[in-house]
């Protein structure tokens, strides 16, 4: 099956595990379906190319030339292959429709809410991105079965530093982790493609431009929506904040320029629209989902057994409250009643906003409260961002990663 992207653009072969639900799709929104599915035989042609030059030299030779130029940019590594300076230089450009010094608001907004936002992120966002066929790389790569609980906190790591004051602006750890995960894609992109495992008539390229743009559109869009249903509530300049740094922090890990969203409507267009075109959920998507319920008690320090298993089951129940009961079932979730379970943690939200308002030593004591919580749940065990990609098609053998 193929799918016509107007004039001066080739057909694209659809593959075939999103052919049922392109043609439902279509209904929707024909044109973005199309976008969609057409993107999952894309991957990232800049950061692919600079990966495929870096396999002719030694790992360490690689490392130290994206560590020079994380820090000091292109013009540090004259000697490194054409192919990474083109990207680095890329990276380097800062899109006319961002400025750091004006998302003030986003990170203000984020860090007033933050417990909640990490929880909506955890408990919904991740496991409906797991959801979909991105779920086989990371299922081949083990990256989040054999590594789940430092996984999650890189990503929390991530979703956190993006946030910080100053985070995505030229040496800050927003910018360089992101630029670092966009390197991370193409190395494991590069791997599977040569894995006798990997399906490409039926699932397209990994990690395909589809599914980053996908995921950035749920970790933006889609997570402000849940937040929400947590009790969340922004200003309109607000919620545009947070959308730019997320379309921003997706710009440098190599979001495809079509599946950029710049607003929450955008965001959940093409969350809805991707969603439709992927198959249902997969044993991977299982696996993983439950997985991530499972090690986000581990993340947050909790190792008692009774404790952990405490925990991990009100997960589930905020979770599945928030994705609803079809996609919980579909992933096995235990079944479980969860009415009132997010008009609770509503009502929680609000009356500390009550209370922060009357008592601002309260929003300071709890403000206090958040930051630390939220440290603890994204701290990375080594100092720093290490710059080694995957040597490895499996997570177990690469102990940096």
């Amino acid at each position: 099956m193929t799918i016509d992207l107007g004039p001066g653009a080739p057909a694209l072969v659809v593959p075939t595990a999103y052919r049922d639900g392109y043609a439902k799709a279509q209904s929707i929104d024909a044109g973005l379906a199309a976008r969609y599915v057409a993107h999952t035989t894309v991957g990232d042609p800049l950061a692919d190319a600079a990966v495929s030059a870096l396999s002719a030299y030694p790992i360490d030779q690689g490392a130290a030339w994206i560590a020079a130029a994380m820090q000091d940019g292109p013009a540090a590594i004259p000697n490194a292959p054409a192919a990474l300076r083109a990207l680095f230089a890329e990276v380097e450009r800062v899109p006319d429709w961002f400025d750091p010094a004006g998302v003030r608001a986003g990170c203000r907004a984020f860090h007033r809410n933050s417990e909640m936002f990490v929880g909506a992120f955890v408990a919904a966002v991740l496991i409906e991105g797991f959801a979909t066929l991105i779920s086989q790389s990371f299922n081949l790569t083990g990256r989040m079965v054999d590594k789940g609980v430092r996984r999650l906190k890189q990503n929390n790591r991530h979703l956190v530093e993006i946030f910080l004051p100053g985070g995505l602006e030229r040496h800050g750890e927003g910018w360089k982790l992101s630029v670092r995960i966009r390197l991370v894609h193409a190395r494991i992109r590069r791997l599977l493609a040569a894995a006798p495992d990997w399906d490409h008539a039926a699932w397209g390229v990994p990690l395909s431009a589809a599914h980053i743009g996908f995921a950035t559109a749920a970790f933006s869009g889609l997570l402000l929506e849940r937040a929400r249903m947590l009790g969340v509530e922004l200003t309109d300049e607000e919620r545009d904040s947070f959308m730019k740094i997320w379309r921003y922090s997706g710009h440098l890990m190599g979001v495809e320029p079509s599946l950029q969203c710049a607003t929450q409507a955008d965001a959940l267009r093409l969350h809805a629209v991707g969603g439709l075109c992927e198959p249902p959920p997969q044993l991977e998507s299982i696996i993983l989902a439950n997985g991530l319920i499972n090690s986000a008690p581990i993340v947050a320090g909790i190792t008692e057994t009774a404790a952990r298993r405490a925990l991990a089951r009100r997960i589930y129940r905020i979770s599945r409250a928030m994705i609803g009961d079809d996609l919980a079932d579909r992933l096995r979730y235990p079944p479980m009643r969860v009415t009132g379970t997010l008009a609770a943690l509503r009502l929680k939200n609000r009356l500390e906003g009550v209370l922060s308002s009357v008592f601002p030593g309260f929003r300071a004591w709890r403000s206090a409260g958040r930051f630390q919580t939220m440290l603890s749940v994204s701290h990375h065990s080594e100092e720093g961002i290490v710059y080694h990609l995957p040597e490895h098609v499996l997570a177990e053998r690469d102990e940096a990663l």
